[in-house]
């Protein structure tokens, strides 16, 4: 698999080049084989070499490691999310046990960087949910209400107070939520990779073509080699369903998001010197936008349903001028020359915004389909998984499964159709957030 702007992310390009990776060149045999090398994979592996330390574990993944969605996404370590659809008592049931993985997974994160010293520009600032719009007070009211009643620390913002802690006045209403994280993902999942543990062999630049169970082994193969192994765990997030795991229950859509240099001190000066926010939309198919330590602006505010392999160079550009008129509507006395890096990246969702943890069959597992909150709920459940491929227990695959499964999805092309419309007219409804 090739991705046509894999070099221009602007978190990764803010990290040394990998050279000491190494592509699979024989036919191989081990006990437990990861497809799939983001936080998820990556995080199964360091587990299970934890536990079976005499097993031989093989990563593959189809570009480097972690090069992926991981470290092409916003650095949200999320605590609550908007949007759910929470409006019974029954689907709060199902929001509180969605928060209580959210915790979960900000736990694991912040256990791996304290074991490993990972320097991932951790940052306990909270997140704003935000409008543009004063009529989406009635909406920030009712999210502040739901997570007051579940003990969730959060406060309302008006335009005055954004302006102050944001550097705009851009927006009208915000909800702040104090127990999220922001990172660098990029470091945080470098790391990952920089740690694994020597009984882990590593395959990169390697695509998993097919694999057919065969009695009690299943075999796997590749362009060029195969791998033979007693267990496999499925953790490609977003190409699940290229693999034909889950497919009627998960579905990729391709974002593209572009980041600025970091502004100079005029610039800075201009929107009032702010720390490091994060700003999500209240609106469906509003700008993500972040302001980074060093002074660099990111803005994602497109996603579509895309091959996400074929993102060329002209169709970003044409996505960065998007970006472009979305940053100057906030901060008009920026300049125009801003963006510096652009690049897409994949999630993958559900119907009801419900992840996939499950053992498929006997000796076949899978975690996945994040809904946009990868980094904290893909560290868990990489580790979690590993415990359940081990044949054993924990209190967080308890939790875990309480969570309401993914809904059935139907076939495309009645799925494209479907999401597409969905699409368009969240696009409509979110235009000016945009």
């Amino acid at each position: 698999m090739t991705v046509i702007n894999d070099n221009s992310c602007g978190w990764l390009k803010g990290l040394q080049s990998r050279k000491n990776y190494e592509t699979l060149s024989n036919n191989l045999k081990c006990d437990y084989l990861i497809v799939g090398a983001g936080y998820t994979g990556l995080s199964a592996a360091r587990k299970l070499s934890e536990i079976n330390s005499t097993k031989k574990v093989i990563v593959v993944d189809a570009q480097l490691a972690g090069e992926g969605s991981s470290s092409r996404n916003s650095g949200y370590l999320v605590d609550t999310t908007l949007n759910d659809g929470f409006t019974s008592n029954k689907d709060i049931n199902n929001y509180k046990k969605k928060v209580k993985i959210y915790k979960l997974g900000i736990r694991a994160v912040e256990n791996f960087i304290k074991e490993y010293q990972v320097d991932c520009d951790w940052n306990e600032c909270g997140k704003y949910f935000a409008s543009s719009k004063i009529e989406d007070l009635s909406i920030a009211k009712r999210f502040s209400e739901l997570l007051s009643s579940l003990n969730l620390n959060n406060k309302i913002l008006n335009q005055e107070q954004l302006e102050k802690k944001l550097g705009t006045n851009f927006y009208k209403i915000a909800v702040l939520t104090k127990g999220g994280v922001l990172i660098n993902p990029a470091k945080l999942v470098r790391a990952m990779v920089d740690v694994l543990p020597k009984n882990v062999e590593l395959y990169e630049n390697s695509p998993l073509i097919k694999w057919n169970k065969n009695n009690n082994f299943i075999d796997c193969q590749f362009e060029k080699n195969s791998i033979q192994t007693n267990k496999i765990i499925f953790c490609t997030n977003g190409f699940l369903k290229s693999l034909n795991i889950k497919k009627n229950f998960n579905f990729p859509l391709t974002l593209t998001a572009s980041m600025t240099r970091p502004l100079d001190d005029e610039e800075f000066k201009s929107i009032g010197k702010p720390k490091e926010w994060g700003v999500l939309p209240i609106r469906p198919m509003g700008a993500t936008i972040r302001f980074t330590k060093d002074r660099r602006l990111l803005i994602r505010n497109t996603a579509e349903m895309k091959n996400p392999n074929s993102m060329s160079k002209y169709e970003l550009e044409k996505r960065k001028l998007i970006h472009l008129k979305g940053l100057i509507k906030r901060f008009p006395t920026l300049k125009t020359n801003l963006i510096e890096d652009s690049w897409s990246g994949i999630v993958s969702r559900s119907r009801n915004s419900s992840q996939i943890f499950e053992m498929i069959e006997k000796n076949i597992y899978v975690a996945g389909c994040y809904n946009g909150s990868g980094i904290g709920v893909g560290t868990l459940f990489g580790e979690q998984i590993a415990i359940m491929a081990s044949d054993q227990q924990s209190n967080e695959i308890e939790i875990i499964n309480k969570r309401v499964k993914p809904n059935w999805l139907p076939p495309s092309p009645i799925l494209n159709l479907g999401v597409q419309t969905r699409l368009f007219f969240e696009r409509l409804r979110a235009k000016s957030e945009i």
